[in-house]
Formats: structure tokens, sequence, C-alpha cells
């Protein structure tokens, strides 16, 4: 693989499905879709944003609210309009959602599920919330979708990536924008094997958390695939903040590769251990050893400094896209631009994946002609768009699982600023992560319209 970017999207350049073109929105009939959970009756309509504020992903929640908030202006046609300008779907046109003004209301998850399913109820019951979107975390993800799914209101998962969101706990009110574990692994595998080759020898830190179980399954099925061997998996507690027991033991253990399944602060304690061990200088098997974050960010990225130099993982949108003119991610300009002038510094994935999520379902409103969730999620159901920073991008039917780009990352060695962290080496396109929904289990089940 050649240093010279994007070498597989240039080869596949086209995204959802070989040979296929966007789809023109879906104009739906609202007149089956009479009585239905909080329908809004006034000039207005309101938004739940459910987001940690407090807890271990505290930051990303910050950036997430920063999000939604800039969403709500496009929407109601306050600033530059955003990615409302690039996104192919043209039905939102700054007047609200089927001309209501968007309000919102706010929750504090916790990154606890049950903390998380307490504020999203309150802000249903109390606040007559119509759409629940947040969280940063696979456990208050789908523990914040089941409640949805109950009570019959849709829930738009921003920041969460379990394999299991939209498989064996899918639910048909609920959707995620963010690519899965197994799309982490199918697009990481490829780079690390080409960079590192193929007889390399892996142990794994996890922790022991939902997300980090189906990202190491991932890379483990995708790297052992191109003749990577694991040595060891070992389980580290959510809670842990000094890391040095679980490390100390990597460089006897035959292993020439470290790889932190571990997010937020947790990987960031976790590699200044590896670190603090000499692991970044230390060799084995006749290799120099190396350090894989599966999933990085740049929020992490910023809190680790220089320890995250060269070190490879996937992310799932970045800013700096916002340099490749005239290309597939046509959208990115646009939200860093509304983002960067709002707010002083370029938006996070977190950011990104919030404010496409608002964007989509309000276009699904807007083209169903309804706020009931029942039209919502036909509108959605197989719908493909553009315009919106990912490439061309499919939210699947089968589980309502967005399918898209994958980009592969690595630490900047000589970065310019604190946002200039992360350097694309690659980007997988759609078909190159595309699974099968049906090896994750699950039933999506019925709409439910909550009356």
């Amino acid at each position: 693989m050649s240093d010279n970017n994007f070498t597989r999207r240039s080869v596949m350049q086209t995204g959802v499905v070989a040979g296929a073109g966007l789809t023109m929105p879906t104009i739906l009939s609202a007149g089956s879709h009479d009585g239905f959970a909080n329908a809004p009756t006034g000039s207005s309509v309101t938004l739940g944003f459910n987001v940690p504020q407090s807890g271990y992903y505290a930051d990303e929640g910050a950036d997430e609210l920063r999000a939604y908030k800039l969403a709500v202006e496009h929407l109601n046609g306050e600033g530059d309009g955003g990615m409302l300008q690039t996104f192919s779907s043209k039905a939102l046109d700054g007047t609200g959602i089927l001309g209501k003004k968007v309000e919102y209301v706010t929750g504090d998850t916790q990154s606890k599920p049950d903390a998380a399913r307490a504020s999203a109820r309150s802000m249903i019951e109390k606040d007559g919330a119509i759409m629940i979107t947040g969280g940063s975390s696979s456990g208050v993800a789908i523990s914040v979708q089941a409640l949805c799914q109950e009570v019959g209101i849709i829930f738009m998962a921003s920041l969460t990536h379990s394999n299991d969101i939209t498989g064996k706990d899918k639910k048909a009110n609920g959707f995620r924008h963010f690519f899965n574990s197994y799309m982490i692994g199918a697009a990481l595998a490829p780079v690390l094997a080409d960079r590192y080759g193929s007889d390399r020898k892996a142990y794994h830190l996890t922790a022991d958390y939902d997300w980090d179980y189906t990202t190491e399954e991932a890379v483990r099925n995708s790297t052992e695939a191109l003749g990577w061997e694991t040595v060891a998996a070992v389980k580290t507690p959510l809670s842990q903040t000094d890391f040095s027991s679980y490390v100390a033991p990597v460089l006897n253990s035959g292993a020439d590769v470290l790889v932190l399944n571990q997010y937020g602060d947790n990987m960031v304690r976790s590699l200044t251990s590896a670190v603090e061990f000499g692991l970044r200088t230390a060799q084995a098997n006749g290799k120099d050893f190396e350090i894989v974050v599966p999933l990085f960010s740049r929020l992490m990225a910023k809190v680790a400094g220089k320890k995250i130099n060269g070190i490879f993982g996937a992310t799932g949108w970045h800013w700096s896209l916002e340099n490749m003119a005239g290309s597939l991610y046509a959208g990115t300009n646009a939200f860093v631009k509304s983002f960067g002038e709002k707010y002083g510094f370029p938006p996070s994935q977190a950011a990104h994946t919030c404010y496409c999520q608002t964007l989509l379902y309000a276009d699904a409103v807007q083209r169903g002609g309804s706020f009931n969730p029942c039209s919502v999620v036909e509108a959605l159901e197989g719908f493909q768009f553009d315009g919106m920073g990912s490439g061309p991008t499919l939210y699947r039917a089968e589980d309502h699982q967005c399918i898209k780009d994958v980009l592969v990352v690595r630490g900047k060695e000589n970065p310019q600023n604190d946002f200039d962290l992360l350097e694309l080496v690659d980007i997988m396109p759609a078909e190159a992560v595309t699974f099968d929904p049906a090896i994750f289990g699950g039933e999506l089940g019925s709409c439910n319209p909550g009356a």
C-alpha cells in the first residue's frame, strides 16, 4: 500500500453498492399514520438530546451537544445552513420540520444505561420529545433504544459501535449512522497486514464491556484471516485506572503487537502504561513492537498527545476530509465551516454523527409528511443519500445500520496544533466493509407508534 492516501477509494468509487445510484427522496403518504406518541400539536416540535455530560465520555458528550444545537439552528433557518446545502435530499428548507420550529431538551446519560434510560424517559414523558438521540456508549444505546421501542419513539443512535445495536438488540424504532465493530475490523486488518506483515502475533487488552468485546472479536477474526495469530486476550475492568499490571506481561508473552480495545480515558491510560513499559521502542520476534488502537477519535488523540504518534486505528469521519475538494465527501467543507465559525475549532467524529442523525430524522419526517414513527421508519429504510461528509451512504432496511466508507488513520508524527492530530492513511469503501446482517442475529420487529 502506498502512502499516497485513499488508494482503495480511488480504485472503488461506487461507495454503497457497485454500480448503484442514489435513490430519489421518497414521498410517502401520511394518511395511514394517524395516532402516535407525543404527536406535536402546536407550532413547535421537541427533540431529546441524551448525551454524557458527566462520566467517562463527557468530552464527547460536550461536542455532541454542540453539534445538536448547530443542527437545530440550521433546521430553523438560522446560520449558514451547513449540510442542508449539500445533502442529496432537498426536502429540508430551513423552515423547521413540517413547518414547526424545532426545540430541544437535554439529558445526562452519565455513560450509565440506567441513568440514560431514566433521562430519556423523562424527556419523553415530561417534555414531549418526539425523538431521542445521543450516547457515547453501547450499553447506553441498547438500553435507550429498547425504551424507545417500548414507548413508540424513534431513537437515532449517535456514537455507539457494538455489533449488537443493529445486531441481536436491533429494534424497528432504532437507527444507527455510525459504523459497527465488524466494519472496524474489516477496514483495519488489510492496512495492518500491508504495513506490519501477515506473520504477526497479537495480544489484546479489552475493556470488560459490550463494544470492546465485539471489537476484539472483529479485529481478531479479520487479522487472523490474513495470517495473524492471537497470543492472548485479556479483559480489563471498565473502571480500571492503572493498567500497569495488565501491560507488564505483554513483552514476555511472545506477542509483537498490542491491540488496545479500549476507548476514551481507558485507551489513554492503557496506552500510557504501554509507553511507560517501553513497548513503543521494543522489539519482539525480530520485529519492531507495534501498538494498535482500533477506534480512534480526535478527542482521545488530544489527551494522549505524542504517545499516539504513528499508531494505526479507524474512525468514522475526520474534519480533514475538507481538504479533498471535489471528492465524494461533499458536505464536510460545509459542516467544518459552520461548526468552526460557531465554536472556534473543528468538529469531532462524535459531533459529525450527531449532526447527521438530526438532519436524517428531520428529512425522513419531511419526506414522509408525518412525525409518526412508522412513517419515519418507512422513509429511512433503504434510503440512499450523499452530501453528508461520508460519501454515498445506505440506511439498510434489514438492520437499520448505515453502510458507508470507513477511514483508516494514524497518529500524526508532527501535528501543527491540537486539532491536527490524525492523518488519513486509507479510505475503505462501503462495499469492502459490508456484511450479511444475519450473522449478528436479532429480530428487527415492527415499528411501534406508541398509540
